[in-house]
């Protein structure tokens, strides 16, 4: 499998009866492949996937490997955890119509880069899919320096990183310097995916896409194709988007837009997660607004 395009990481719509609404989930996974994603994210931080059971997790994921057999579009399922077993377990779990597991680095414990290393190559060995290891240090506790990922780059069965460090840093710069071909550095962070396309991101993983997946899509085309006047103009026009979309914790005003849009029955998430204010869900929709009158 090779990685490129936009995937874009579903919400987990909830009625108000706090149960999973499947139609709305349905009906997103088509909206965003129609607009021109390349293929969905299942049950990553976006989806809130820590609050959701066993069965609306099993569920999902059944939804997703439909819709995506219907568009002919990857489906890439986030699987993992901090314990090198229980991921093993995770990913062992993954059969027919996912294309890969979103693997996370092992957060809260810290272990050394080496351990992390051990850590996926264990997990690759095991996984009946191709890995994508999920590089997030804010959220992690654990960053990796550019040998790390230059090492998890050269182990058989990893194809890919989403790449979210929170900048554009020397390690990023070496490490798309010295990239593998047959390895996908994904943007991973929304206010940063312009600048690490413009240093040869093959693709991106971006939750801001589910709002605006034709302009997101257009963004990583544009950069990878030309003209490069048009990629910078929309960048500059799609950061706002971004960075009122994540004014409070993922994916809450995510989630207060689309249900303003009907596109969701309910803006509701899960504890400890608390929906996003008035003001927040509002300067959401006035950027989405402004994207769409220029």
């Amino acid at each position: 499998m090779t990685l490129s395009g936009l995937f874009v990481p579903l919400v987990t719509p909830f009625t108000a009866q706090d149960t999973l609404a499947e139609d709305a989930l349905r009906e997103l996974a088509h909206d965003v492949l129609t607009a021109g994603a390349t293929g969905l994210v299942a049950l990553g931080t976006t989806a809130e996937a820590a609050m959701l059971t066993e069965s609306e997790r099993t569920r999902i994921i059944e939804i997703c490997v439909r819709v995506c057999r219907e568009h002919n579009a990857p489906l890439i399922v986030g699987a993992g955890t901090t314990a090198t077993a229980a991921s093993i377990d995770a990913v062992t779990r993954l059969r027919d119509g996912i294309a890969a597991a979103l693997t996370v680095v092992p957060y809260y414990i810290r272990p050394t880069e080496a351990g992390v290393l051990e850590h996926f190559r264990r997990l690759a060995a095991a996984s009946p899919v191709p890995l994508v290891v999920y590089n997030i240090p804010y959220r992690t506790a654990r960053p990796l320096g550019a040998e790390t990922l230059l090492a998890l780059a050269d182990t058989p069965n990893i194809i890919g990183v989403k790449h979210a460090v929170g900048a554009i840093d020397d390690t990023t710069v070496e490490l798309m310097h010295r990239v593998p071909a047959d390895f996908a550095v994904l943007a991973g962070d929304d206010i940063f995916a312009a600048p690490l396309l413009a240093l040869g991101a093959p693709g991106a993983v971006l939750a801001s896409a589910v709002v605006a997946p034709a302009a997101f899509a257009a963004l990583i085309s544009t950069w990878r194709d030309g003209p490069i006047t048009k990629a910078r103009s929309l960048s500059h026009r799609l950061a706002p988007v971004s960075a009122a979309l994540f004014a409070e914790p993922n994916p809450t005003v995510l989630k207060a837009v689309l249900a303003a849009q009907g596109r969701i029955p309910s803006p509701a998430v899960r504890l400890p997660l608390l929906p996003a204010s008035e003001p927040s869900t509002a300067a959401a929709l006035a950027a989405l607004d402004r994207l769409t009158a220029e």
